[in-house]
């Protein structure tokens, strides 16, 4: 066990404007890999906001596992992929899959929309609908790596799938709070 003087959290390795992928390689902070990664990351946070809200218990589990799974997508893209890392989790198939029957689930129990929503109408449902905008800028940042580095595209529908998701999941919300949605 190491000791604990020998575990700071501060390196001031990006005290001149670097940070290390996994696998060592330096990089600038604005990397394009850094600014997917990060976005994710604050995904990731604004999930946890969501699931501190007095929601249910399922639902929180079902965030809980979102939050895992975007931590694999973080750390797939925090990895240089010249080094590659086989002992880093994977996203799978399934875990896409899973986001869908979610959505099929909830879509189950909601009226139709024909119309736009305007967000908003209680705390919750506007974290949720924050989280929604996050994830589509995470999934632009993602597209936009994948033009100069391999990418796994499980990450790229998993985002794209997790957008859909939290935006069913705003309506879910609305329903249960019994919020009236402002249609457009």
């Amino acid at each position: 066990m190491s000791n604990k003087k020998d575990c700071k959290i501060y390196t001031k390795g990006g005290d001149k404007g670097q940070t290390s992928l996994i696998g060592g390689k330096r990089v600038p902070k604005y990397h394009d890999r850094i600014e997917a990664y990060g976005t994710i990351d604050e995904l990731i946070s604004y999930i946890g906001l969501l699931r501190d809200q007095d929601i249910d218990e399922n639902s929180k589990n079902i965030l809980i596992t979102i939050q895992k799974n975007l931590m694999i997508c973080a750390s797939i893209l925090a990895t240089n992929t010249e080094d590659g890392n086989d002992k880093l989790p994977k996203l799978k198939e399934n875990d896409i899959e899973y986001l869908e029957k979610e959505i099929d689930i909830i879509e189950s129990s909601l009226p139709e929309l024909k119309l736009f929503i305007v967000p908003g109408g209680h705390i919750s449902v506007s974290i949720c609908h924050i989280a929604r905008n996050i994830c589509r800028r995470a999934e632009r940042r993602v597209v936009y790596l994948a033009q100069n580095y391999e990418i796994d595209n499980n990450i790229i529908k998993y985002l794209n799938r997790l957008s859909d998701f939290l935006f069913v999941f705003s309506r879910k919300l609305s329903k249960d709070f019994n919020i009236k949605e402002i249609l457009l």
